[in-house]
């Protein structure tokens, strides 16, 4: 009755998955402090109050607000309240595909810890074809090329239209399937009681769109891998090498050493490239792939003619400008950055800050309600808010941690490469060993979470210090992962029956680097880093048994580099795990007992397997986190 189309492991990934068990129970997690509000263009304070959020909704939808106010008090108004429950919706616009999620509190732990507190009701996916310009249809339903904005756009559409219409059959059917598989429960509608919509984008994709002109695709989208350099000396391009080598002279001079804006991938070194190839003209605005479909949700067709009905305001969030060289700490665009953008000896635009989003918002935050249009032809309520998105690796972190996780829970995802996230109190940096700091959202009602400050405090306690409060994203990605299994030919299989025979309580002798190429990203960036992958012992599992335990140790090691550089807390106090490699229990079992060696007592934390790693599925936690 509805899609649950579960996007497959990656080879490395399933070969990884020796052993999959159910993931043990969350505990209660503690709320974060309050969040933070930032919706100037340049230099946004702080406000910990929920009453801002209420402030704010009023000129976007005063029924919502309304709600929100009544809810808040603890009274009830009768005809306000919906016959079904809330429900929230992420997208996720991944490398492989866009996927949908569709989640409501579960009713059977109303006090449950992070994404664990809701379930989801629905799911759907539309893989992008593999080649040509994205007009070609494709496979699952018609997705178009990952590089295609009309694309995005369409697949959005599609799986929006495919809810709305299982909703008609799945008022008829069960809540649970025979088989014990989630379904949507009968009721009218599946998309009625929507409240918010997030949407995920791959970090640093990127266009540029006519923000006068109804937000019309003006040039097109250069995506997370597309390298400014490289690209523009490819035979294929047809460009001129000189705008790209331009563009990143100008990043040399103007960003700060080691500045995340400064990589030949980041969205800053995208728009000085479109400059130098032809400057920008008016109402050409830099937009995000989160930042534009979210756009076109909030849009109603355009209208003939010119004028203000067809100005399209562009809204970010703190983590996708992030490489687009937004400050996250001072929360403004900064001052290096504009005079890069406006000097003469830079790139001499008139005002910096019209290429640039008008508004960079909190993960989360509301930013406006969805079009008039678009709630009608998916039955979607009028007042459904639109909230700051976020990015795909993120959205990860949400869909295992929730919106309100404890300072010191941190995610470990064992794919082809190895990447850890920690939330910390305070911002961890150092790009010589890749480490990088997303500013992490903050609820005023703690996420429906437990802990924290109580969101009915009264103004004068919840008066704080503009900066008191703070939650960072820490961590990095290493080039070291389960690539390397398959590079060493171990069939799925054989990881199985191999897993078996290995003892986790047991050291191996063997001391092994396992890339699979030369260089390292992060917990040492070094471009000349070798692999070491020998000697390679006659016994198969032994030999599994070293390469799974210097996997491990490089885990060890980077949240060490995370603790010595000043997390707070300096070690997590929980690492969920996900990827295809953490469903392998007794490499979980021998991570847990390694990671415990840097710890005083030499007793880590329980490395525990997460229920939930869709990036839809987090974007759609983020979703909720305001309103639920």
């Amino acid at each position: 009755d509805t899609h649950t189309h579960k996007t497959p492991d990656r080879p490395s990934e399933t070969m990884a998955a020796a052993a999959a068990t159910p993931a043990p129970p969350s505990t209660a997690s503690e709320a974060s402090p309050l969040r933070g509000d930032a919706r100037r263009s340049r230099r946004a304070p702080i406000v910990h109050r929920r009453k801002t959020i209420i402030t704010n909704l009023l000129q976007f939808s005063p029924l919502l607000a309304v709600v929100l106010m009544t809810r808040s008090s603890g009274m009830s108004v009768d005809g306000l309240s919906s016959p079904s429950p809330a429900r929230f919706v992420g997208f996720d616009l991944g490398t492989s595909g866009a996927r949908m999620s569709v989640i409501e509190r579960s009713s059977s732990s109303s006090s449950g810890s992070g994404g664990s507190k809701y379930t989801e009701i629905h799911s759907d996916s539309i893989l992008w074809s593999k080649e040509g310009d994205g007009r070609e249809g494709g496979n699952d339903g018609g997705g178009g090329s990952y590089d295609d904005a009309e694309a995005w756009e369409d697949a959005v559409r599609t799986l929006l239209g495919r809810a709305s219409s299982s909703s008609a059959s799945a008022s008829s059917s069960s809540s649970s399937s025979s088989d014990g598989s989630s379904a949507a429960p009968p009721h009218d509608d599946l998309l009625s009681s929507v409240r918010s919509i997030c949407v995920s984008g791959t970090s640093a994709s990127c266009l540029i769109v006519d923000a006068k002109d109804a937000g019309r695709i003006v040039r097109p989208a250069r995506m997370y891998d597309y390298d400014v350099v490289a690209r523009s000396q490819s035979s294929s391009s047809g460009g001129d090498p000189s705008h790209a080598l331009r563009a990143m002279d100008l990043l040399d001079r103007y960003a700060p050493p080691q500045h995340t804006a400064r990589a030949r991938t980041g969205a800053l070194a995208k728009l000085l490239a479109w400059h130098c190839e032809s400057p920008l003209r008016r109402g050409e605005v830099l937009c995000h792939q989160a930042d534009y479909v979210t756009m076109r949700l909030a849009s109603d067709p355009k209208k003939c003619g010119s004028g203000p009905d067809n100005v399209r305001a562009i809204s970010s969030d703190w983590h996708n400008c992030l490489k687009l060289g937004y400050d996250v700490r001072e929360l403004e665009w900064p001052e290096w950055m504009i005079s890069c953008l406006e000097d003469k000896d830079g790139a001499g635009l008139e005002d910096a800050l019209s290429v640039l989003p008008s508004r960079v918002v909190s993960p989360g935050e509301p930013i406006g309600t969805i079009s008039a249009s678009v709630a009608s032809e998916y039955g979607l309520p009028s007042n459904c808010m639109l909230v700051g998105g976020t990015t795909d690796s993120n959205a990860a972190f949400f869909a295992a941690a929730g919106a309100d996780p404890k300072f010191g829970t941190a995610v470990t995802s064992l794919g082809s490469t190895l990447a850890i996230k920690q939330l910390s109190s305070n911002f961890v940096e150092d790009a010589d060993r890749g480490v990088y700091s997303h500013r992490f959202p903050v609820f005023a009602n703690g996420g429906g979470g437990s802990g924290g400050k109580d969101g009915d405090d009264d103004d004068d306690a919840a008066e704080e210090e503009e900066g008191e409060s703070e939650a960072w994203l820490i961590g990095g990605a290493s080039n070291v992962g389960c690539a390397v299994l398959r590079q060493q030919g171990f069939s799925t299989d054989e990881l199985l029956t191999l897993s078996e025979r290995i003892d986790p309580s047991v050291d191996s002798p063997l001391s092994y680097y396992p890339l699979t190429k030369t260089g390292e990203r992060f917990p040492d960036a070094d471009p000349d880093r070798q692999p070491r992958l020998e000697p390679i012992p006659d016994d198969r599992s032994e030999y599994l048994h070293g390469l799974l335990q210097g996997i491990g140790d490089v885990e060890r090691e980077g949240y060490r580099v995370l603790g010595d550089l000043g997390a707070v807390p300096p070690l997590p106090v929980r690492v969920l795990s996900c990827g295809g490699g953490a469903r392998n229990a007794m490499w979980r079992e021998m991570r847990r007992r390694r990671l415990g060696e840097i710890y005083r007592d030499g007793e880590g934390p329980d490395v525990e397997l997460a229920e939930n790693t869709e990036a839809s599925y987090g974007a759609a936690v983020l979703a909720a986190a305001t309103f639920d």
